[in-house]
């Protein structure tokens, strides 16, 4: 019975969910991929089950919360977009001013004979 009690004891695997939880994270970030398998894809996006007539079940709280998520996202990324769209706007009007002024200091100034009359005039 020791003997059998001893076997058990070392034949018997131990198993830990932590590491093998996060097992390939590094190489899936390193692919461009989500460090959780589960994140994304078919078998979390689409629905478990569907009714036997063939209408799509009603989501669940998981695939709103990822919609909601994703709206969000969304409308953020719109937020920054028309936010640069009107900074570079702002930019190119402030180049187009600062070139007319560079243009009307660059101007031909007047010579010989104009000149000489409105420095008599002062």
């Amino acid at each position: 019975m020791a003997a059998l009690r001893t076997w058990l004891s070392i034949g018997v695997r131990r198993l830990h969910c932590s590491a093998a939880a996060r097992a390939g994270s590094s190489w899936r970030l390193e692919q461009g991929l989500s460090a959780n398998p589960s994140g994304y894809g078919p078998l979390t996006e689409l629905p478990d089950w569907s009714f036997a007539d063939g209408r799509p079940a009603p989501p669940m709280k998981g695939q709103l919360r990822r919609k909601a998520e994703r709206e969000k996202l969304a409308r953020r990324v719109v937020l920054l977009t028309q936010e640069m769209d009107a900074g570079l706007q702002a930019w190119k009007l402030r180049q187009q001013k600062s070139q007319e002024e560079r243009k009307q200091g660059n101007a031909l100034k007047p010579k010989g004979i104009s000149l000489r009359s409105t420095l008599g005039h002062q």
